[in-house]
């Protein structure tokens, strides 16, 4: 059964980073895309980033852009999310989802909270 465990989530200050990691059993990660999505309280679930299983093709939401990066490691089967340049408005709860789409199984989520 598949199966996706992220953590790296907390507390940062604006314009701080954090690097989430996502790690998977229950398939062979490397024959799947990966993606991230977030919902912020009172928000749906907003698709941020995805990733290809070679891990040369990526893909941003614009909100994200120039500052989020998605990465993967097949050997881990761990897909990771750099965010730089945190602004407040990416609090939210974060998930790992196998496939490209937002409405792949996901993760119990990672809470990131971005504030001075």
């Amino acid at each position: 059964q598949v199966q996706l465990v992220e953590s790296g989530g907390g507390l940062a200050q604006p314009g701080g980073s954090l690097r989430l990691s996502c790690t998977a059993s229950g398939f062979t990660f490397s024959n799947y895309a990966m993606s991230w999505a977030r919902q912020a309280p009172g928000k749906g679930l907003e698709w941020v980033s995805g990733i290809y299983r070679d891990g040369r093709n990526t893909y941003y939401a614009d909100s994200v852009k120039g500052r989020f990066t998605i990465s993967r490691d097949n050997a881990k089967n761990t897909v990771y999310l750099q965010m730089n340049s945190l602004k407040p408005e990416d609090t939210a709860v974060y998930y790992c989802l196998k496939g490209m789409g937002p409405t792949g199984p996901r993760g119990q989520g990672t809470q990131v909270t971005v504030s001075s």
